[in-house]
């Protein structure tokens, strides 16, 4: 059922019959033909969950006594071999290795930064950080505390704790919260930014709705304007994502999907991370609500802006042209 707000769905799900064997070894010819035969790559990988993968990557291993990553690598090039290769990590793996190259990469890419650690619940942060330190051997909150600086350091070192209140709401202290909210947003001092990030960082959800609402009734104002209004820079971007992250998760995606590909020239990498990391989660209702928001269907626009076998992986990835979206 796709109509109810709350039905959050993805776009890629387990296949049935499955058979890893079949899968490697048409995988297996298929790469290793004198020209590689992308298609097969393509029908196999995305319609695949990734648990599912992970075993054609086995019997790959088993078969050929080779990697399977390692033979993607080899093969293809440019975007199109950062969809199939990203296709192959399991989803904390996934998020390490963006994370690692937002933070090790030539420039610090803040905004890759802002969309996984505002948006990812206790439980995917503390897979992802035992991933980091598994994959780079290095901590994931020591190179945030070395490559960023100031509140906004602050309070991805707060998101990357993982320690945020889960199913716990107190309606008596949300007020009180949006009372502090609300004299963050006049006073702008050092302490108030921290308190601001510690109650973005650290309230429940559930609380976290109160709050805003409060903060509506006390000032007039939607949470998100007066961040908007009163700071600035990453900090401002981080906390207006958690605030979104918040009211709608794939409201959220589907605003950093259309700002990707139309504010900065179809941003690869910010696109691929997205149909990547949603995929098995809520791709689908994402797609509902960036048609509802935005007039146009996400698939129309990755088709205007992409194209070849790049194109064809990530429309498969969006999963087939729903008529609406």
């Amino acid at each position: 059922n796709f109509c109810g707000k709350y039905s959050i769905q993805g776009t890629i799900f387990p296949a049935p019959n499955f058979n890893p064997i079949m899968d490697a070894q048409l995988l297996g010819g298929a790469l290793q033909g004198i020209s590689c035969e992308k298609d097969v790559l393509i029908d196999i990988l995305t319609q695949r969950c990734n648990s599912q993968r992970l075993m054609i990557a086995e019997a790959y291993r088993d078969m050929y006594g080779r990697d399977l990553i390692a033979d993607l690598k080899e093969n293809l090039s440019h975007h199109f071999k950062e969809v199939m290769v990203g296709l192959m990590y399991p989803p904390a793996s996934y998020d390490a290795h963006e994370l690692w190259h937002a933070l090790k990469g030539v420039d610090t890419e803040e905004k890759c930064l802002i969309d996984i650690l505002a948006s990812r619940s206790n439980m995917e942060i503390y897979q992802i950080k035992e991933a980091y330190l598994m994959q780079y051997n290095n901590d994931l909150q020591q190179d945030i505390d070395s490559e960023t600086s100031g509140h906004f350091r602050d309070t991805l070192m707060n998101l990357a704790q993982g320690t945020r209140m889960e199913g716990f709401a107190d309606p008596s202290a949300a007020a009180q919260d949006a009372m502090i909210l609300w004299e963050a947003c006049q006073q702008k001092t050092g302490e108030h930014k921290n308190m601001l990030q510690m109650i973005l960082c650290n309230r429940s959800y559930q609380q976290l709705w109160m709050v805003f609402q409060e903060f509506q009734n006390i000032s007039g104002q939607d949470i998100v304007d007066a961040i908007n209004e009163c700071y600035d820079g990453y900090f401002q971007e981080l906390l207006v994502a958690i605030v979104l992250c918040v009211q709608d998760k794939p409201s959220y995606f589907a605003y950093r999907l259309y700002n990707a590909i139309h504010d900065f020239g179809f941003h690869n990498k910010t696109v691929i991370r997205i149909l990547i990391a949603r995929s098995e989660i809520d791709l689908m209702t994402i797609r509902q609500r960036y048609k509802e928001r935005y007039g146009k269907s996400l698939f129309h626009d990755i088709k205007h802006f992409a194209s070849g076998h790049y194109e064809s992986a990530l429309l498969a990835i969006c999963a087939g042209d729903a008529e609406e979206y």
